[in-house]
């Protein structure tokens, strides 16, 4: 058998990213990895479209701020650091689940 072990890598589809990456260069060499780009231009709107996927990534880093220990990495160890990790989303995925529903009347005036 040829090649390396394990199962093959995948590559994603498109790569987002922000104004800060707005540069040819780097959609060129996204490209010839053959990954379509999405990245925002300097000068639009924001909102044009790649907030909507990003904030979901911002707010579970938000998320797991609320954890003082994950907010500055204090420990030496990488297991240690992945054990607290993984505790703090099961507790923000707990917390979630446990969340008392809001009827649709609640949220209208909630969003309000």
């Amino acid at each position: 058998m040829h090649g390396k072990r394990g199962r093959p890598r995948r590559r994603p589809n498109i790569v987002l990213g922000d104004r800060g990456y707005d540069h040819d260069k780097y959609r060129r060499l996204i490209w010839a990895l053959g990954v379509k780009p999405a990245i925002a231009r300097h000068g639009t709107e924001h909102g044009s479209g790649l907030g909507a996927q990003r904030w979901v990534v911002e707010r579970a880093f938000a998320h797991l701020h609320w954890f003082r220990r994950l907010r500055i990495r204090w420990e030496v160890r990488d297991g240690i650091h992945e054990a607290f990790l993984t505790l703090g989303c099961a507790l923000i995925c707990w917390r979630r689940l446990n969340a008392p529903r809001r009827t649709p009347a609640e949220a209208a005036v909630a969003g309000s």
